[in-house]
């Protein structure tokens, strides 16, 4: 990689498909639109219709001839990941970008009974990246990125409670899912290489960057003073969604990408150009790997054909 790698290094991605997941704000707006600035069809996936299509809106006052669309897509409801993924219109897929996440939230559950941070961060993109593997199968070169956190590292998957029935803290469950992200591409990529398919599965992670993903939590739950603060380190600490998006589109468009990679900032994982990013020793298990990739197919019902 190269220290001053940056969105205008982005390869052309003429004739190239893309879905984004959580396209219409933060990183998820950023990486759809720059792929679409470099050519790619991009299919912004969202849960939110308005916004989805305020997104789509935007991309094309910001780009002349963009060529994007929304299409409705709720990572909480397994339904609405099949029937996003039953009526994608596209005979092939070249990446899908796994971006969408929900962070600290309170308690609750997705549609299908699902803690929700588990549920959306990992079961629900489980779920759309194994309904789409065919799609991706079909394309030369296609990828798999999955956006993680560098706060995976604060602690291992609990097999035995993956939906936080015991105990539930919000920042451990977040974490939680988010090495179940790494887990998972991890043995996707693993499986992947033993059938001999070229398509690469990858994973990056944005460092702390400013983006509403932080201040959910605490407006879901009226609390004004820790949206304030959260507010004001968007501001002053983090980096902007454009430098968070980065490791990202390094890991979706760059040559030579590696499968099981993961991509970050550069500078202690917090912020700077894309670099390898160091991850926690749990997340390169086989056996962690297997077992959770068999739950998640009992759980959401969705069988791989890799």
């Amino acid at each position: 990689m190269t220290q001053g790698w940056s969105a205008r290094d982005i390869p052309d991605q003429s004739g190239r498909t893309a879905v984004v997941t959580g396209a219409n704000s933060g990183i998820g707006f950023i990486t759809a639109r720059e792929l679409a600035r470099k050519g790619a069809h991009v299919v912004l996936a969202c849960r939110s219709e308005g916004r989805g299509k305020e997104a789509v809106a935007l991309i094309h006052r910001q780009i002349h001839g963009a060529d994007v669309e929304f299409r409705p897509l709720d990572l909480a409801d397994l339904a609405s990941v099949r029937a996003f993924a039953e009526t994608y219109p596209h005979q092939r897929l070249d990446l899908l970008v796994n971006n969408a996440g929900v962070m600290a939230l309170p308690y609750g559950r997705t549609a299908d009974g699902f803690e929700r941070q588990f549920g959306v961060n990992h079961l629900g993109h489980f779920a759309l990246t194994g309904l789409l593997l065919p799609r991706l199968r079909a394309a030369s070169g296609a990828r798999v990125v999955s956006v993680s956190s560098g706060l995976h590292a604060l602690c291992d998957i609990e097999l035995t409670d993956l939906n936080s029935e015991r105990r539930y803290r919000r920042w451990i469950a977040y974490a939680r899912s988010k090495t179940a992200n790494l887990l998972f591409i991890h043995e996707l990529a693993r499986r992947l290489r033993a059938a001999g398919s070229p398509v690469v599965a990858a994973a990056a992670h944005p460092g702390y960057a400013s983006t509403n993903l932080q201040t959910a939590g605490v407006r879901m739950e009226g609390r004004r003073l820790a949206e304030r603060i959260v507010e004001v380190g968007n501001r002053v600490i983090a980096q902007s969604a454009e430098a968070g998006a980065l490791p990202t589109l390094y890991a979706a468009t760059a040559p030579g990408v590696r499968p099981d990679s993961f991509t970050g900032p550069r500078l202690q994982g917090w912020r700077g150009a894309p670099a390898r990013s160091s991850r926690a020793k749990w997340t390169l298990d086989d056996t962690t790997g297997e077992r959770l990739w068999v739950a998640s197919e009992q759980l959401t019902g969705v069988r791989y054909e890799v």
